[in-house]
């Protein structure tokens, strides 16, 4: 990994850019959620502010994130919904999928990476086929039924 030369740190930049702005729009997303739940009033652009001006997370990244907060339609929208932070992924993202491929293909974790990568391909797609393969194993051993986006009711299939 380590002797691809500087087109390699060009992408390990990218992914971990891309990584560090998935893990803040995880956060925030779960921060709000707790806010609805308990009825707290949390303005989160100001949350970013307040961690920018703190002595431990002082990333340039929260500039964006702030802008982005900004331009929400609605308060539950996710910061990767911004169409700024949607073109920075964009431009990021073969980078940031080369490093998690030549990590796996040597062997290395990279645990927050690959996972970030998931969370933000998670959220590009409205049906993922992960979905169905769950229906389907539950289906197989414990025979729970599954649905089907082409027919309306719930399905059982006797498995071999």
């Amino acid at each position: 990994l380590i002797t691809a030369g500087p087109c390699l740190v060009d992408d390990l930049e990218a992914a971990l850019y891309s990584a560090k702005l998935c893990s803040y729009a995880q956060g925030l997303s779960l921060i709000h959620s707790a806010a609805q739940d308990k009825g707290w009033q949390i303005d989160l652009s100001e949350l970013g502010r307040i961690w920018k001006g703190g002595c431990i997370i002082r990333a340039a990244i929260l500039d964006d994130i702030r802008v982005a907060v900004g331009r929400r339609e609605q308060t539950s929208d996710s910061i990767l919904l911004d169409q700024g932070l949607q073109t920075e992924l964009l431009t990021r993202q073969p980078g940031w999928r080369r490093v998690v491929m030549r990590a796996v293909e040597q062997g290395i974790p990279c645990p927050a990476l690959s996972g970030s990568l998931a969370y933000y391909d998670s959220l590009r797609h409205a049906r993922l086929p992960g979905a169905a393969l769950v229906q389907a194993q539950r289906d197989f051993f414990g025979g729970h039924t599954y649905k089907r986006l082409d027919a309306p009711g719930s399905f059982h299939t006797h498995w071999q």
